[in-house]
């Protein structure tokens, strides 16, 4: 009997590529960042204070939310290899430093350029950059739980949330390249409300990804 279930196993044995490191798989998430980064404000427009803003600071300030998205997605990748998961204390630091940046590149941007939303229509503004960030990040948020799901993540939860944060900070960089209106308010709570939305939607998939995957085990 032992013997025979010996044999199942060994039948089932099959050569494997090693997984890459988590940095080494986000940095296949760079060219799709860049693309999005140019495609977003270059489809629904480049915002007309761009020159107030002025294109160094502009792009800085986009460049270095994306690269900021793009590291916490590597959080997570490395996250969801089982012995490798961040720490509390890690966790904390990734969240609280992502946050920081945003609401520190938000105040920066109004400092530089004040812009605030035309009379009656916040409602509508806010909506149209919610959505536009969440849609945009489709793409990226779809890469990133499909490298996160070649690994084993056992708190799959956390490793979606992170990279759901990722995603969603790496969508909104271009999103700033197209929404003109700098006022923290409308940035904190339509780009930002966004961008928490996409980390929860995030841990969703993460645990409906793992939940079939063994399913199929």
């Amino acid at each position: 009997m032992q013997s025979t279930q010996l044999n199942a196993v060994e039948s089932d044995l099959k050569p494997v590529r090693p997984l890459a490191s988590p940095a080494r798989r986000a940095l296949a998430l760079l060219p799709l960042g860049l693309a999005f980064l140019i495609a977003i404000p270059a489809f629904w427009g480049w915002r007309s204070n761009f020159s107030a803003l002025g294109p160094a600071v502009a792009w800085g300030l986009s460049g270095l939310q994306a690269l900021a998205g793009l590291l916490i997605v590597g959080a997570a990748l490395r996250e969801a290899i089982p012995g490798r998961e961040l720490s509390g204390r890690a966790l904390a630091a990734t969240v609280g430093a992502a946050l920081a940046l945003f609401a520190g590149l938000t105040f920066v941007t109004e400092y530089v350029a004040p812009a605030a939303v035309p009379p009656g229509v916040w409602v509508r503004f806010a909506w149209e950059c919610f959505w536009m960030a969440a849609a945009s990040s489709v793409p990226i948020l779809a890469a990133a739980a499909w490298l996160a799901a070649r690994a084993l993540p056992t708190r799959p939860a956390v490793a979606g949330a992170i990279y759901g944060l990722g995603a969603g900070l790496m969508a909104d960089a271009g999103v700033r390249l197209f929404c003109w209106v700098s006022a923290p308010a409308h940035v904190l709570v339509a780009h930002g409300g966004a961008i928490l939305f996409l980390a929860a939607a995030g841990a969703g998939a993460a645990v409906v990804v793992e939940r079939l995957k063994a399913r199929r085990g």
